[in-house]
């Protein structure tokens, strides 16, 4: 049975959507495209008619990934002109954001596993950090764009570890005291 294009695109959509949120889960190499294709409402078979390979699929949803945080940044920072910085700070610096893997940061859940996966996937994580970085550069102070971006790419170092060190803690009052503790020293720069 053929699907119109406007079903295929859907279904496409929803590989990559789902796709994204189980290798956030469970690591690009965590699970394979027939659970990933049952967790869609699709067939495995219907899987290459999308993709060449799933290497292919992680890369895409990759893209979409990074593309998707970026455009939640913007939305936390247009969303509050008096204060974007502390916004952000608390937007990412969150509990949301180290217990649920699955809807969490995309560079806290998969950095570790990009090397892995060649030159593409490791300029779609660095175009997508440095949209990121160019996001925290505008609310962050300095003199400089230079001493912004310096700033800037610190403190993105900073939350993303941050994150992902409360992830590895098996305290949630330590988490959060972590989380806090990054939220006040980078807010106070």
């Amino acid at each position: 049975m053929r699907v119109s294009r406007e079903k295929f695109a859907e279904n496409r959509e929803k590989i990559l959507a789902v796709a994204g949120e189980l290798f956030r889960e469970r690591g690009f190499d965590g699970i394979g495209v027939a659970d990933i294709m049952k967790a869609a409402g699709l067939t495995h078979g219907g899987f290459y008619g999308h993709f060449e390979s799933k290497d292919e699929l992680a890369c895409e949803a990759s893209k979409a990934l990074v593309a998707h945080a970026q455009e939640r940044w913007q939305g936390v920072v247009e969303g509050a002109p008096e204060a974007p910085r502390d916004a952000l700070l608390a937007h990412y610096l969150s509990h949301r954001n180290v217990v649920e893997h699955g809807t969490g940061c995309v560079f806290a859940a998969l950095t570790q596993e990009v090397s892995r996966y060649g030159p593409e996937m490791q300029s779609t994580f660095t175009n997508g950090l440095m949209g990121m970085a160019a996001i925290l550069e505008e609310i962050t102070p300095g003199e400089t764009r230079e001493e912004r971006r310096r700033k800037a790419l610190a403190d993105l170092s900073t939350m993303v570890g941050a994150v992902i060190l409360a992830r590895a803690l098996d305290t949630p009052a330590l988490s959060e005291e972590l989380l806090a503790a990054t939220r006040q020293e980078l807010a106070s720069r």
